[in-house]
């Protein structure tokens, strides 16, 4: 059972040993063996082939992913797994005052990297940040670099992932602004399926609806950063 994943602590990454962990992994993992899917096979990728590769046939799951109408027309997608705030990877001490998108888009001089066909990416067009403030990489790993050399000045991703970077990475001398729940409110995160696999999801929802919110779940999560107060918007969430 073929597992893509891409490097975005703390829902996938490698551990000191090599070993492909983080709070999807581990998901997916205990998910898949209740369903009885077959061996867990985590296959690395860069995002934006992530959906292409379930179309191909090189993988049938993927890491979370914001459920948007577009990527809903090309796969299908579970109950959700995280709820969570957008957030900006910034320099030490947040140099450029910033806030959110809305600070971004009313300050000429900020240049934005975002990762190719993310969820932030169009979140800060609609915000009002015009596209030639926005550069576009393929990898979290090449976005943060460009927030670190001066590059860019801000890196838009899950604010949670870039927690897990900045706890990983303390020497890179970076902060994390979280956009507010005003100007966007937390969005769900889901496995994505090829849309014709609905009996692998329909078995992994099933599964998920037992699991989340469960005991082993809770400390699961809590090993990956993740409060009891997250757990509850999943663990409650109702179509």
């Amino acid at each position: 059972m073929k597992f893509a994943y891409l490097i975005e602590p703390p829902f996938n990454f490698r551990s000191d040993d090599g070993e492909v962990t983080g709070c999807d992994v581990e998901l997916a993992r205990s998910i898949l063996a209740d369903v009885d899917a077959g061996g867990f096979e985590p296959v690395e990728t860069e995002f934006a082939q992530l959906l292409p590769g379930l179309a191909a046939g090189k993988w049938r799951m993927t890491t979370g992913l914001f459920a948007t109408a577009e990527r809903r027309r090309v796969a299908s997608f579970s109950r959700p797994i995280w709820a969570l705030s957008d957030g900006l990877l910034v320099r030490k001490h947040n140099p450029k005052c910033l806030a959110g998108y809305l600070s971004i888009a009313g300050d000429n001089s900020v240049r934005l990297a975002v990762i190719r066909d993310q969820f932030q990416h169009r979140s800060a067009v609609d915000f009002g940040v015009p596209d030639h403030r926005i550069s576009i990489f393929e990898s979290y790993a090449q976005a943060a670099e460009a927030v670190i050399n001066g590059a860019v000045d801000a890196y838009a991703s899950v604010g949670r992932a870039h927690t897990g970077f900045v706890e990983q990475h303390p020497q890179a001398e970076l902060d994390l602004v979280i956009v507010p729940r005003e100007e966007k409110p937390p969005a769900f995160g889901s496995f994505a399926f090829a849309r014709e696999d609905n009996q692998l999801r329909c078995a992994v929802d099933d599964a998920l609806a037992v699991f989340l919110g469960s005991d082993k779940h809770r400390a699961m999560m809590a090993r990956f950063g993740f409060s009891e107060g997250e757990v509850d918007l999943v663990a409650n969430w109702t179509e």
